[in-house]
Protein backbone atom coordinates (compact mmCIF):
# COMPACT_ATOMS: atom_id res chain seq x y z
CA UNK A 1 0.00 0.00 0.00
CA UNK A 2 1.03 3.44 -0.37
CA UNK A 3 3.28 4.67 2.77
CA UNK A 4 0.90 7.74 3.07
CA UNK A 5 -2.42 5.66 2.99
CA UNK A 6 -0.59 3.61 6.01
CA UNK A 7 0.64 6.32 7.89
CA UNK A 8 -3.11 8.19 7.56
CA UNK A 9 -4.62 5.20 8.72
CA UNK A 10 -2.19 4.32 11.92
CA UNK A 11 -2.63 7.91 12.73
CA UNK A 12 -6.25 7.76 13.02
CA UNK A 13 -6.73 4.46 14.19
CA UNK A 14 -4.27 5.18 17.45
CA UNK A 15 -5.93 8.55 17.77
CA UNK A 16 -2.70 10.29 17.98
CA UNK A 17 -4.03 13.59 17.97
CA UNK A 18 -5.43 13.24 21.42
CA UNK A 19 -1.82 12.87 22.90
CA UNK A 20 0.39 15.67 24.64
CA UNK A 21 3.64 13.10 24.14
CA UNK A 22 7.37 13.35 24.19
CA UNK A 23 7.81 13.36 20.44
CA UNK A 24 6.08 13.09 17.16
CA UNK A 25 3.93 10.46 16.47
CA UNK A 26 3.71 8.92 13.14
CA UNK A 27 6.39 9.10 10.34
CA UNK A 28 9.52 10.16 11.46
CA UNK A 29 11.60 9.62 8.36
CA UNK A 30 10.32 9.43 4.92
CA UNK A 31 11.68 6.38 2.63
CA UNK A 32 10.06 4.65 -0.53
CA UNK A 33 6.08 5.44 -1.40
CA UNK A 34 5.27 1.90 -1.62
CA UNK A 35 5.22 -0.19 1.59
CA UNK A 36 5.16 -4.23 1.33
CA UNK A 37 6.91 -5.34 4.15
CA UNK A 38 6.89 -3.40 7.93
CA UNK A 39 8.76 -4.66 10.73
CA UNK A 40 7.99 -4.07 14.21
CA UNK A 41 10.47 -3.49 16.91
CA UNK A 42 10.04 -1.69 20.37
CA UNK A 43 13.16 0.47 19.96
CA UNK A 44 14.48 2.62 17.09
CA UNK A 45 18.16 0.89 17.14
CA UNK A 46 20.79 -0.16 14.28
CA UNK A 47 20.77 -3.75 15.12
CA UNK A 48 16.75 -3.54 14.58
CA UNK A 49 17.36 -1.09 11.02
CA UNK A 50 20.13 -3.95 9.99
CA UNK A 51 17.86 -6.69 10.76
CA UNK A 52 14.69 -4.78 8.61
CA UNK A 53 17.55 -4.32 6.02
CA UNK A 54 18.22 -8.14 5.89
CA UNK A 55 14.23 -8.85 5.83
CA UNK A 56 14.03 -6.40 2.60
CA UNK A 57 11.45 -4.53 4.72
CA UNK A 58 10.10 -1.01 3.17
CA UNK A 59 9.53 0.76 6.80
CA UNK A 60 9.85 0.01 10.16
CA UNK A 61 7.36 0.72 13.23
CA UNK A 62 8.78 1.16 16.77
CA UNK A 63 7.12 2.28 19.97
CA UNK A 64 10.53 4.54 20.63
CA UNK A 65 11.45 6.56 17.60
CA UNK A 66 15.07 8.41 17.22
CA UNK A 67 13.18 12.52 17.76
CA UNK A 68 12.42 13.39 21.40
CA UNK A 69 11.70 16.86 22.68
CA UNK A 70 14.15 16.46 25.49
CA UNK A 71 16.55 15.13 23.47
CA UNK A 72 17.73 17.40 20.81
CA UNK A 73 21.26 15.29 18.98
CA UNK A 74 23.51 16.52 16.89
CA UNK A 75 23.95 14.13 13.84
CA UNK A 76 27.10 12.43 14.74
CA UNK A 77 28.15 9.16 16.99
CA UNK A 78 25.14 6.22 16.82
CA UNK A 79 22.24 8.85 16.18
CA UNK A 80 23.96 9.88 12.65
CA UNK A 81 24.40 6.13 12.06
CA UNK A 82 20.32 5.29 12.68
CA UNK A 83 19.61 8.53 10.34
CA UNK A 84 22.19 7.71 7.59
CA UNK A 85 21.20 3.62 7.61
CA UNK A 86 17.59 5.30 7.06
CA UNK A 87 17.91 7.69 4.80
CA UNK A 88 20.45 5.84 2.55
CA UNK A 89 18.64 2.85 2.47
CA UNK A 90 15.15 4.57 1.29
CA UNK A 91 13.32 2.80 5.01
CA UNK A 92 10.17 4.91 6.67
CA UNK A 93 10.40 5.29 10.23
CA UNK A 94 7.28 5.31 12.42
CA UNK A 95 6.84 5.46 15.88
CA UNK A 96 3.72 5.70 17.91
CA UNK A 97 4.58 6.20 21.80
CA UNK A 98 1.62 7.03 24.49
CA UNK A 99 -1.31 6.19 21.82
CA UNK A 100 0.14 2.82 22.22
CA UNK A 101 0.05 2.72 25.80
CA UNK A 102 -3.17 3.68 25.62
CA UNK A 103 -5.11 2.21 23.04
CA UNK A 104 -7.77 0.05 23.56
CA UNK A 105 -7.80 -2.50 21.56
CA UNK A 106 -3.79 -2.68 20.77
CA UNK A 107 -2.51 -1.12 23.24
CA UNK A 108 0.42 -2.01 25.87
CA UNK A 109 -1.14 -1.88 28.85
CA UNK A 110 -4.47 -3.63 27.39
CA UNK A 111 -2.41 -6.55 26.30
CA UNK A 112 -0.86 -7.09 29.40
CA UNK A 113 -4.42 -6.95 31.14
CA UNK A 114 -5.63 -9.69 28.31
CA UNK A 115 -2.65 -11.85 29.30
CA UNK A 116 -3.30 -11.49 33.08
CA UNK A 117 -6.74 -12.49 31.89
CA UNK A 118 -7.88 -9.67 34.13
CA UNK A 119 -11.56 -9.24 34.68
CA UNK A 120 -13.59 -5.63 34.45
CA UNK A 121 -10.96 -3.68 32.71
CA UNK A 122 -11.16 0.17 32.76
CA UNK A 123 -8.67 2.76 31.89
CA UNK A 124 -6.53 3.91 34.84
CA UNK A 125 -3.69 5.83 35.25
CA UNK A 126 -3.19 9.57 34.26
CA UNK A 127 -0.31 10.94 32.71
CA UNK A 128 -0.85 14.84 30.41
CA UNK A 129 -4.32 14.68 30.55
CA UNK A 130 -5.07 11.16 29.52
CA UNK A 131 -5.71 7.70 30.79
CA UNK A 132 -2.99 5.78 29.76
CA UNK A 133 -3.08 2.68 31.79
CA UNK A 134 -5.93 -0.17 32.50
CA UNK A 135 -6.97 -2.09 35.87
CA UNK A 136 -8.53 -5.15 36.56
CA UNK A 137 -9.79 -7.76 38.70
CA UNK A 138 -8.54 -11.28 39.52
CA UNK A 139 -10.03 -13.98 41.06
CA UNK A 140 -8.78 -13.64 43.68
CA UNK A 141 -5.21 -14.56 43.59
CA UNK A 142 -2.44 -15.81 45.85
CA UNK A 143 0.12 -13.53 46.10
CA UNK A 144 2.79 -16.07 44.97
CA UNK A 145 0.70 -17.41 42.23
CA UNK A 146 -0.06 -13.93 40.66
CA UNK A 147 3.67 -13.82 40.97
CA UNK A 148 4.46 -16.78 38.96
CA UNK A 149 2.05 -15.58 36.54
CA UNK A 150 3.96 -12.69 35.97
CA UNK A 151 6.91 -14.54 35.33
CA UNK A 152 5.62 -16.54 32.82
CA UNK A 153 3.36 -14.23 30.64
CA UNK A 154 5.38 -10.95 30.92
CA UNK A 155 8.99 -11.05 32.26
CA UNK A 156 10.56 -14.21 34.04
CA UNK A 157 13.29 -11.62 35.17
CA UNK A 158 10.96 -9.51 36.82
CA UNK A 159 11.60 -7.46 40.07
CA UNK A 160 9.15 -7.73 42.44
CA UNK A 161 8.28 -6.07 46.17
CA UNK A 162 5.72 -8.34 47.77
CA UNK A 163 4.11 -5.89 50.26
CA UNK A 164 0.39 -6.15 49.33
CA UNK A 165 -1.99 -8.34 51.01
CA UNK A 166 -2.22 -12.24 50.38
CA UNK A 167 -4.56 -12.52 48.37
CA UNK A 168 -4.55 -10.21 44.62
CA UNK A 169 -7.73 -9.06 43.43
CA UNK A 170 -7.33 -4.98 42.15
CA UNK A 171 -4.15 -5.01 39.50
CA UNK A 172 -3.52 -1.32 37.85
CA UNK A 173 -1.05 -1.37 35.40
CA UNK A 174 0.67 1.32 33.38
CA UNK A 175 4.10 -0.09 30.69
CA UNK A 176 7.44 1.61 30.44
CA UNK A 177 8.91 3.65 33.14
CA UNK A 178 5.81 4.63 34.87
CA UNK A 179 7.13 3.57 38.47
CA UNK A 180 5.68 7.05 40.21
CA UNK A 181 2.58 6.65 38.99
CA UNK A 182 2.45 3.62 42.00
CA UNK A 183 0.83 6.61 43.65
CA UNK A 184 -1.95 6.20 41.46
CA UNK A 185 -2.22 2.86 42.57
CA UNK A 186 -2.46 3.61 46.03
CA UNK A 187 -4.83 5.93 46.02
CA UNK A 188 -7.14 3.96 44.30
CA UNK A 189 -6.34 1.31 46.67
CA UNK A 190 -5.23 -1.66 44.19
CA UNK A 191 -3.62 -4.52 45.80
CA UNK A 192 -0.59 -4.75 42.84
CA UNK A 193 0.81 -2.41 40.28
CA UNK A 194 2.57 -3.47 37.63
CA UNK A 195 4.91 -1.19 35.16
CA UNK A 196 8.65 -1.41 33.56
CA UNK A 197 11.33 0.32 35.88
CA UNK A 198 11.95 1.25 39.43
CA UNK A 199 13.73 4.13 41.24
CA UNK A 200 15.41 3.67 44.40
CA UNK A 201 13.08 5.21 46.63
CA UNK A 202 9.80 3.39 45.25
CA UNK A 203 10.85 -0.05 47.66
CA UNK A 204 10.44 1.83 51.37
CA UNK A 205 7.29 3.76 49.28
CA UNK A 206 5.86 0.52 48.54
CA UNK A 207 6.42 -1.10 51.61
CA UNK A 208 4.84 1.17 53.89
CA UNK A 209 2.06 1.66 51.63
CA UNK A 210 1.61 -2.02 51.53
CA UNK A 211 1.08 -2.68 47.88
CA UNK A 212 2.50 -5.09 45.67
CA UNK A 213 5.07 -3.49 43.10
CA UNK A 214 6.35 -5.64 40.09
CA UNK A 215 8.82 -3.75 37.68
CA UNK A 216 8.43 -6.15 34.47
CA UNK A 217 10.96 -4.55 32.33
CA UNK A 218 10.52 -1.48 30.43
CA UNK A 219 11.11 -3.62 27.02
CA UNK A 220 9.51 -6.91 28.39
CA UNK A 221 6.18 -4.50 29.02
CA UNK A 222 6.45 -2.77 25.88
CA UNK A 223 6.60 -5.69 23.29
CA UNK A 224 2.95 -6.50 23.50
CA UNK A 225 1.99 -3.63 21.53
CA UNK A 226 3.70 -3.53 18.44
CA UNK A 227 3.20 -7.60 18.13
CA UNK A 228 -0.61 -6.54 18.52
CA UNK A 229 -0.99 -3.79 16.17
CA UNK A 230 1.08 -6.00 13.63
CA UNK A 231 -1.66 -8.58 13.63
CA UNK A 232 -4.37 -6.17 13.21
CA UNK A 233 -2.38 -4.63 10.25
CA UNK A 234 -2.03 -7.92 8.69
CA UNK A 235 -5.81 -8.71 9.22
CA UNK A 236 -6.48 -5.27 7.67
CA UNK A 237 -4.27 -4.89 5.04
CA UNK A 238 -1.79 -7.17 2.17
CA UNK A 239 0.92 -6.27 4.33
CA UNK A 240 3.95 -8.56 5.18
CA UNK A 241 4.76 -7.87 9.24
CA UNK A 242 7.38 -9.34 11.25
CA UNK A 243 7.80 -8.82 14.63
CA UNK A 244 11.90 -8.11 15.66
CA UNK A 245 12.84 -8.13 19.06
CA UNK A 246 15.91 -6.68 19.92
CA UNK A 247 16.03 -7.74 23.84
CA UNK A 248 17.03 -5.51 26.46
CA UNK A 249 17.06 -6.27 30.26
CA UNK A 250 16.10 -2.83 31.61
Amino acid sequence: MKRDELVAYLNDFLKIDEFNDLGPNGLQVEGTEEVHHVVFGVSACVELFEKALALKADAILVHHGIIWDFERPVYRGSYKKRVKLLLDNNLNLLAYHLPLDAHEQVGNNIEIAKQLELLDIKPFGEYKGKLIGFRGKLGPMPKEAFFNLIREQINSGALIFPYGPEQVERVGIISGGAQKDVKQAVAEGLDAYITGEVSEHILHYVKEEGIHFISAGHHATERFGVQALARHLQEMFDLKVTFVDVPNPV
